[in-house]
């Protein structure tokens, strides 16, 4: 830490991982929204759901952190619309975060309150600086089978 910032009573982030600007602005913009909003870093750790997500979650973000991809993987089961078993690579969260590329889709999610929804889900990359991956963005919302 820098002798002004021991002045001006500024703690040290030595030890902790700093967050890309693009990720803080995400969750603000999250915030905001009325639409749920899922965020996870570059190694697909979850960074922030908003206040909406919470309700089809089934959790507070507050009450469940952040969590790594295999945490969150397997704390929200989700399964295709047959009922079987979704693998990280066939999410729409995980299309965008392994191959960094926008994916849309529905799919059964058993929330930390053990209801089972069915919801749609778009997530995409999000980029910085042109190619600097920083991160995802999913965006999702109950759904029914009849819905286009």
């Amino acid at each position: 830490m820098t002798l002004i910032g021991a002045v001006l009573g500024f703690t040290s982030m030595e030890g902790r991982p700093q967050k890309h600007l693009a990720l803080i602005i995400a969750r603000e913009l999250a915030s905001q929204l009325a639409t749920a909003t899922f965020i996870a870093d570059t190694a697909g750790d979850l960074v922030f759901y908003n206040e909406a997500a919470e309700e089809i979650l089934g959790r507070t973000f507050a009450e469940a952190g952040t969590m790594s991809a295999e945490g969150w993987t397997s704390q929200f089961r989700l399964e295709d619309l047959d009922g079987a078993a979704m693998p990280l690579e066939r999410m729409p969260a995980g299309v965008a975060l392994l191959e960094r590329r926008p994916a849309h889709g529905k799919l059964w999610m058993t929330g930390l309150d053990g209801e089972r929804r069915l919801i749609s889900v778009t997530a995409v990359p999000l980029f910085a600086a042109g190619t600097e991956f920083v991160g995802i963005v999913a965006l999702f919302w109950q759904s029914t089978v009849d819905d286009a």
